[in-house]
């Protein structure tokens, strides 16, 4: 994409979803603009319109009608994963990346996460493209890893490939990680 015009340059943008780490909600706006936001910022739908696609992905996402109205402040943070994947899901891309979706949660809200992980490649048919050092959770949602080192790619497989590689930075890693390696022979 590099030698991409600034147009063409946006329209593959429009083809990625984002979800931040923290989920990088707007602190000012409300759960229904920040979700309505990408819309009404790339789109000429009506108000009505978004209203319905919001609540839509809200719905689909476990969330419902009342809290539309809140602030991301008064909301949980398993809420508000599912806030800024809705977001990252209005203009229907195809991929969505994650960056860092896990860091700082307790085990049970990681579960979580991963399941809406997997949750919205199932119903919105998108790839998920997660950035993560969670070990774990990588190998419970992940078809595919690709291990950086230094900014290169040292290692490409399964979860099972890379938990078993003979590759010592990958080995090491993976180690220390804490990762049960048995739970993935029967995969």
């Amino acid at each position: 994409i590099a030698p991409l015009n600034e147009f063409e340059l946006n329209r593959v943008r429009h083809k990625f979803g984002m979800c931040f780490q923290y989920a990088a909600l707007l602190d000012s706006l409300s759960i229904y603009d920040n979700v309505a936001f990408p819309l009404r910022e790339h789109t000429r739908k009506s108000e009505r319109e978004i209203r319905d696609q919001v609540l839509n992905k809200l719905t689909a996402l476990g969330l419902d009608e009342r809290v539309l109205k809140l602030f991301p402040a008064e909301i949980s943070g398993g809420m508000r994963k599912r806030v800024g994947l809705a977001r990252a899901l209005m203009l229907d891309p195809k991929i969505i990346i994650y960056d860092e979706p896990t860091s700082g949660l307790d085990p049970l809200t990681t579960r979580t996460v991963d399941d809406m992980i997997e949750q919205a490649r199932s119903l919105f048919g998108v790839t998920n493209v997660v950035i993560s050092h969670d070990m774990a959770s990588t190998f419970r949602i992940a078809h595919r890893v690709h291990m950086l080192v230094r900014g290169k790619i040292v290692a490409t497989g399964t979860p099972q490939e890379l938990a078993f590689s003979e590759r010592p930075e990958v080995r090491d890693f993976i180690d220390a990680s804490g990762v049960d390696k048995a739970t993935l022979l029967h995969k």
